[in-house]
């Protein structure tokens, strides 16, 4: 597939990350010759130093006879400019990141009239994740996921309490027929594997066949589950501030946010109802004492910093607030925010890396998919003889230590496989993966070299 990338930015350089290693003919433009250099020094891409917004750029480089484009420069009206000129060239499918509320309000008009195919959002897309957190808790349709004969339940270890303390190979002994998937552990989404043992305040992930989850889900749902949010403090009033606590007020919850910025202060004072908007530094602890921090159901910090994020978090949760969920974009931080002991952390560019992705191979492979908490997907393949992961025993691929085959539905059975299976053509595979291993599960779905006998 032909893929053009404009903008090479932390974004767009993610995007490349996840998709050089699927065959595909990539080219990166952007008229940053530093960044394109660092680029073209870590993958085998072409790197162009223009202007896209010039269609004699798009031109020269044929992208009309592209398959697909993404556009993620730092300016939204740059990135549906881009897009329009590209389809209208001859682009199959066009892409842009668009990001200001303004254009927001009015995307379906835009997407419409300038011929783009899709717009993605990541302030948008990590403030419905952190929404569904707080205000659905993450239900899977009454705690529950189907596809076909292959189903999964999602239920806090504590009303199972024999599992507590067990590890992975144990669970086996309760649980026959049935593979623990994930676990979401302070915050983070742990993808388990042998070694893993089940702690008192984990909330599991299991995949099952139909009839058995529905039998264990009956054990452990917890009826009539409910939100009991009232009062929420938001910290930092860019976009993603912006959009989630419009979304908490509609829903009647009581938001105050912090913003260091008088002139954002007052945008959000004037396009925001009922949020109360509270010009300061937060870092100031006194500030957040006055305003009654210990007082919150739920704690969450939306700054451009994940140092500063980070750091409030923590003293949010040292304070007692139940819920605190931090944004942060750094891949590096991921061991130090599992020690901290947060309830969420979520990166925005993992999330929209996935939606690329899922829109690059539009329904050839992925038939369906589920993201959960933001931080890990749940997807269904149907595997070919091609695909690097058929034919062969599970124990013997390289599997990416956060992506785990959770189910194999072949004909009319389910299968909860073990290091000895092997996946077959026309199989529906179910899978996991954290988002930020999403780039290596993707090598496994390229074809087999083809092998030529003289």
């Amino acid at each position: 597939m032909k893929i053009a990338i404009i903008g090479a930015g932390k974004l767009g350089t993610k995007v490349v990350n996840a998709l050089v290693s699927g065959n595909h003919s990539i080219i990166v433009i952007d008229t940053n010759e530093e960044v394109l250099n660092k680029i073209s020094q870590n993958y085998d891409v072409m790197t162009v130093a223009a202007n896209a917004k010039q269609l004699s750029v798009l031109k020269d480089y044929q992208i009309g006879n592209f398959d697909f484009l993404f556009t993620c420069t730092d300016s939204d009206e740059t990135n549906m400019i881009i897009a329009s000129f590209a389809k209208k060239i001859g682009c199959k499918k066009v892409v842009a990141r668009v990001r200001d509320p303004e254009h927001m309000n009015q995307m379906d008009f835009i997407k419409e009239n300038l011929d783009i195919d899709h717009i993605v959002n990541p302030d948008l897309s990590i403030t419905n994740e952190i929404y569904k957190y707080l205000v659905e808790k993450y239900t899977l349709t009454n705690g529950i996921f189907s596809s076909g004969k292959v189903s999964m339940v999602q239920f806090k270890v504590n009303k199972m309490k024999q599992l507590i303390g067990l590890s992975m190979m144990e669970v086996n002994n309760v649980l026959p027929h049935m593979l623990i998937v994930a676990i979401s552990r302070n915050g983070k989404i742990i993808i388990p594997h042998g070694k893993h043992v089940i702690e008192d305040t984990d909330t599991l992930y299991l995949v099952g066949e139909r009839s058995e989850i529905a039998h264990l889900h009956s054990k452990v749902h917890e009826k009539g589950k409910y939100t009991n949010l009232q009062k929420v403090m938001i910290i930092g009033g860019g976009k993603t501030g912006f959009y989630l606590a419009k979304k908490l007020a509609e829903f009647g919850i009581s938001v105050k946010v912090v913003e260091r910025n008088k002139e954002r202060c007052y945008y959000l004072s004037t396009h925001l109802d009922d949020v109360m908007v509270l010009h300061g530094d937060a870092t100031d602890g006194v500030l957040l004492d006055e305003e009654n921090l210990d007082e919150m159901d739920a704690f969450v910090t939306a700054t451009g910093f994940d140092e500063e994020n980070l750091l409030l978090a923590l003293m949010a949760k040292q304070k007692g607030v139940e819920d605190v969920i931090s944004k942060v974009s750094r891949q590096s931080y991921k061991a130090l925010i599992e020690k901290m002991g947060i309830d969420m952390a979520l990166n925005p560019l993992d999330i929209i890396v996935s939606t690329i992705l899922r829109y690059v191979k539009g329904s050839k492979k992925i038939i369906s998919s589920l993201l959960i908490q933001g931080q890990a997907e749940i997807m269904e393949i149907i595997a070919t003889d091609a695909m690097k992961l058929s034919n062969v025993a599970l124990k013997d691929i390289n599997l990416p230590d956060g992506v785990l085959i959770a189910a194999i539905h072949r004909g009319n059975t389910v299968i909860i496989p073990n290091g000895d299976t092997k996946i077959l053509s026309n199989d529906k595979v179910t899978i996991f993966s954290l988002l930020s291993d999403i780039g290596e599960l993707e090598k496994l779905f390229i074809n087999k070299p083809r092998s030529f006998h003289m």
